[in-house]
């Protein structure tokens, strides 16, 4: 999967792209990723990116024309690659997203907002629209990585077990993985639920399934 993020800080995804199963992923040749900065689309001698809202307000938006310009070279590189939007106009993200991008997307496109949103009409070349909650973030850079980060767990071989995805939170609907322990056996009074240290495969699993709950 090609994966390649249109921002105006580039340099906010290297630690994320450089560390823990992301540089996996991509050593592993299971991902690329690809930085395009929106400014290099810019226009005149600033490379200006964004223009005051027709009919006022406060702030600036992203124009459309950088914005295309930039999808569209994302485009020519990899054509049948999706283009998501972070947005809070966009449909609540969730596993089951994340799940149909790993399976069915060899490649997408993140754009990331900046200021006070971007031209709507760049929606005309987006596929997606998601929001990542009910809370608003300074850009789009951080609901990229989360969605990035999601997606690419997805894929075989970044994460090594051959079910540690299925056994896990959201896989089901809204259902919250049970609750897990690790030695010591008890730590300052707190004590691990005798079931799992019993042995008892089908209690332990009893225990499990009971534990299990669904998200508020």
């Amino acid at each position: 999967m090609r994966i390649q993020v249109i921002t105006l800080f580039p340099e906010m995804f290297k630690g994320v792209f450089g560390s823990s199963m992301l540089l996996k992923a991509e050593k592993l040749g299971l991902i690329r990723f690809d930085l395009i900065n929106l400014r290099d689309f810019g226009k005149g001698l600033r490379r200006q990116v964004d223009d005051t809202p027709y009919g006022g307000g406060d702030g600036m938006l992203l124009m459309v024309d950088p914005l295309f310009r930039a999808v569209q070279q994302a485009k020519k590189v990899d054509p049948t690659a999706k283009v998501i939007l972070p947005t809070p106009r966009g449909e609540t993200y969730a596993q089951n997203h994340a799940n149909l991008l790993a399976q069915e997307a060899t490649g997408l496109i993140l754009i990331c907002p900046r200021y006070e949103g971007y031209d709507e009409r760049i929606t005309e070349w987006v596929d997606y629209q998601f929001s990542i909650g009910k809370y608003v973030v300074t850009g789009g850079e951080l609901p990229a990585m989360i969605i990035i980060d999601s997606i690419v767990r997805l894929l075989p071989g970044v994460l090594g077990g051959e079910k540690s995805t299925e056994i896990e939170s959201f896989q089901t609907g809204d259902t919250i993985e049970f609750p897990q322990y690790t030695r010591p056996e008890e730590y300052r009074g707190l004590k691990v639920p005798k079931v799992l240290l019993s042995g008892n495969h089908q209690k332990v699993e009893q225990w499990r399934s009971k534990q299990t709950r669904h998200a508020l």
